[in-house]
């Protein structure tokens, strides 16, 4: 699971998941010491965690205290008993986005002062597939052709005091047509703009982690794929 918290990247293993060597500077040992704000610095792998663990890791990353944790590997001993304490604590909401190219470029969206990627949330009944795509074409007024999956990413928020975790689909596209591409205003879009690798490289500084993790995992999907 790729989660962001207060977009500090937080990637939850089953035990047995490899963890990659150089992801992390300390290695706490959940089961024989206690997992404390100060240990939290930079780049940490907290292991054999148990549910309980989480909330604390939750609790202490939602703090008003600012924190110098920069990324987070959580292996878990029990993911089934996650499942079970995420569904407790959060209310769930299912979404989709697209990572959209018309030949070298991509199309990103600038809402709320950030550089972003068009998503919205699922309808009752709707396939993630079909709401990407009619986000896509609802938020940017362009037609789109359906691509592989890229990646999902679950992040965490606060809505009228209530715990939220959005898990969001992504999925690449290939634009069809954009001769009426237009920013949708009652989405807070401001701009659409395609984007070179270079161009978006430059805009991710002023994005969040989780679409920078988006376009990780597409080339990541490429290098794959020419290898």
């Amino acid at each position: 699971m790729n989660l962001f918290v207060n977009d500090i990247p937080v990637k939850i293993l089953r035990l047995g998941e490899k963890v990659e060597q150089g992801h992390y500077n300390l290695e706490i040992n959940a089961s024989t010491e206690p997992i404390t704000k100060a240990k939290l610095i930079n780049h940490v792998w907290v292991n054999h965690a148990s549910a309980k663990d989480v909330d604390v890791i939750l609790d202490l990353l939602n703090s008003k205290v600012p924190i110098n944790l920069l990324s987070l590997v959580i292996t878990i001993d029990d993911y089934e008993a996650l499942k079970i304490y995420l569904k407790s604590k959060f209310k769930i909401i299912k979404a989709a986005g697209g990572l959209i190219k018309k030949k070298d470029k991509f199309l990103m969206i600038y809402r709320m002062k950030k550089w972003d990627l068009p998503k919205g949330k699922k309808e009752a009944g709707e396939k993630y597939k079909e709401t990407a795509v009619r986000e896509v074409e609802e938020e940017c007024s362009v037609s789109v052709k359906l691509g592989k999956k890229v990646c999902t990413t679950w992040h965490t928020y606060t809505m009228n005091k209530n715990s939220m975790l959005k898990k969001t689909k992504w999925y690449q596209m290939n634009l069809v047509d954009d001769t009426h591409s237009k920013p949708s205003l009652e989405e807070d879009i401001e701009e659409l703009r395609w984007m070179t690798q270079k161009e978006v490289y430059h805009a991710l500084e002023n994005s969040y982690n989780s679409i920078r993790f988006v376009f990780e995992e597409y080339y990541r999907g490429k290098d794959k794929n020419v290898a």
